[in-house]
């Protein structure tokens, strides 16, 4: 996971003669997906970042389109515009990944709660194997005589 958030890279500027530092990619930041996109990758970008089938977004978004006229293509345009490009070091291991971080989008507090709660279980599991191991336990002892 150290790998996740790579250092800011630096580049030189010349007009300003010092080097300017870029910051990290950001899971939790809306970016165009092109690798998984058909025209500019927004509605990739949106199915990524909300955690819904890419169909579905296709379709909501033909649905839109043909609600309002067309009046909604000039805001993908200038999402497909304005938007980043998805970094290829954001993209995911597996889909337990994926899902975790559409989770933690959707609602970082809940997320930070749960991580707190499987650290909690984790401590706990720790307690009792150190309370096993430290307290006076005769098999145990035994066991152990009897390995060496």
């Amino acid at each position: 996971m150290v790998d996740d958030y790579p250092l800011p890279e630096h580049r030189y500027d010349p007009g300003r003669d010092r080097y300017m530092t870029e910051q990290p990619a950001s899971r939790t930041r809306f970016y165009r997906d092109k690798q998984h996109g058909k025209v500019m990758g927004v509605c990739a970008g949106i199915a990524d970042y909300t955690g819904f089938d890419v169909a579905l977004v296709r379709i909501c978004f033909l649905a839109a389109v043909f609600m309002s006229g067309g009046g909604v293509l000039p805001f993908y345009f200038i999402a497909g515009w304005v938007a980043p490009t998805k970094p290829t070091t954001l993209d995911y291991e597996d889909r337990e990944d994926r899902k975790f971080w559409q989770g933690v989008r959707a609602s970082p507090k809940r997320a930070a709660g749960d991580i707190r709660s499987r650290f909690k279980d984790i401590d706990r599991r720790l307690a009792d194997i150190e309370s096993y191991v430290t307290t006076e336990n005769r098999s145990l002892a035994r066991e152990i005589e009897q390995l060496r």
